[in-house]
């Protein structure tokens, strides 16, 4: 089975691109869903993130804004988080890939925003890099709920810069040339590692 390792920065149009592989039946795991499960009423990271920041826990499970703020307060909360987090990913990231090569499947994707961040390329076979021109890309990310100038700053500054993410590809999409131009490229990319 070939993975995948799907990344780019924010709004690049990763999201799109990973439905396009769901939609040509190609397993997709979410790096970030996996996050908002854990953080979730009765996920795993509740109790231990809970432990350390009381008052980030709610009904709902742990409350990001409240979390963002004990953070700003003390930035070294953030290691003590990704410590109890990163095993919870890693976990279920493994869990899908078990299923995946049980099932059979000659592809699956791993759909991890800081891959390189992350060091998570180190297991994937191939890498896949969303890209499309900043011009773009700003347009999108402020146009978000909640996104500000300084938000989108701070989240592009902890982020390998897109030209870096790029020299580092197997295969780029841009999803700057439209959705058909991104879904033919989805297509060569499933082609080529397939052929390989």
């Amino acid at each position: 089975m070939i993975v995948l390792g799907l990344t780019g920065s924010i709004a690049m149009g990763k999201s799109t691109t990973a439905a396009m592989f769901r939609e040509v039946g190609v397993p997709v795991w979410d790096a970030d869903g996996a996050v908002h499960e854990a953080y979730g009423y009765g996920g795993a990271a509740v109790g231990p993130v809970g432990a350390l920041i009381p008052a980030a826990v709610g009904p709902g499970g742990l409350d990001r804004e409240a979390m963002r703020c004990a953070i700003a307060d003390d930035p070294e909360l953030l290691t003590k988080i990704e410590g109890i987090v990163h095993p919870i990913v890693g976990a279920d990231r493994r869990a899908f890939l078990e299923e995946a090569r049980a099932a059979g499947e000659a592809v699956a994707v791993l759909d991890i925003p800081l891959l390189f961040e992350t060091g998570a390329d180190s297991y994937v076979d191939r890498i896949v890099v969303v890209t499309c021109d900043p011009a773009v890309q700003r347009e999108r990310a402020l146009a978000r709920e909640g996104m500000t100038l300084e938000r989108f700053d701070a989240m592009l500054a902890r982020q390998v810069p897109d030209a870096q993410k790029r020299d580092k590809a197997d295969f780029v999409v841009d999803t700057g040339r439209g959705l058909e131009a991104a879904q033919r490229r989805v297509a060569e990319i499933l082609a080529a590692v397939q052929a390989a």
